[in-house]
């Protein structure tokens, strides 16, 4: 299978989860997750709004509020490709504030943003991960592009459906950013980095 076959197939199978299965995946990570050293400890949280039938987010947004951790959600600077990080309040997280960008995810509206090595924990999504941390995402760089000006942090934590856990390895392209770490519904990996 190419890479291209398997993200189609990953997409596929990512959208036709039923409403109960995203529901019972979301909670089942938000339980290993909070448990984590790694979010126990983080005070500045980069998350993702989901919207292409990712590991839906809102229930881990909900909890770092109630724990009074910082929000942070990513917007794509047209200039570089890259993500900064907006921090937004319960407020507006609650209202809906954001705007629709052209690829199809919300961003919060604000043009002020902070470098993802600010942030101690970033939660990101993802179509693929194999065994040794590699990830595939939508396939627009974005996410590789960022880390890749910050080697040391944050801790970088994958959120995926069991499915997209691959025994196969990956092939890892040399701008590919690996994880330090992956929750599914049912384990939670750390990798060598």
């Amino acid at each position: 299978m190419t890479i291209q076959e398997l993200r189609r197939y990953l997409r596929k199978t990512r959208r036709h989860l039923s409403k109960f299965e995203q529901r019972q995946s979301a909670q089942k990570v938000l339980n290993r997750l909070i448990r984590s050293p790694e979010f126990i400890h983080a005070q500045r949280i980069g998350l993702y709004l989901h919207a292409f039938g990712e590991i839906q987010t809102q229930a881990i947004i909900e909890r770092c509020f109630k724990l009074g951790k910082q929000v942070y959600l990513p917007a794509i600077c047209d200039m570089n490709k890259q993500l900064v990080w907006i921090r937004i309040s319960q407020h507006q997280y609650h209202n809906k504030r954001f705007a629709h960008h052209r690829l199809g995810m919300r961003e919060p509206m604000s043009t002020r943003g902070v470098h993802v090595s600010k942030l101690d924990l970033l939660l990101m999504p993802l179509l693929a991960c194999d065994t040794a941390g590699t990830r595939i995402g939508m396939g627009g760089g974005f996410y590789d592009r960022t880390l890749a000006s910050a080697p040391g942090r944050p801790f970088r934590l994958g959120l995926a459906h069991n499915f997209q856990l691959l025994a196969q390895p990956l092939k890892r392209e040399i701008w590919d950013q690996p994880l330090d770490a992956l929750i599914t519904p049912t384990i939670f990996i750390k990798f060598k980095r």
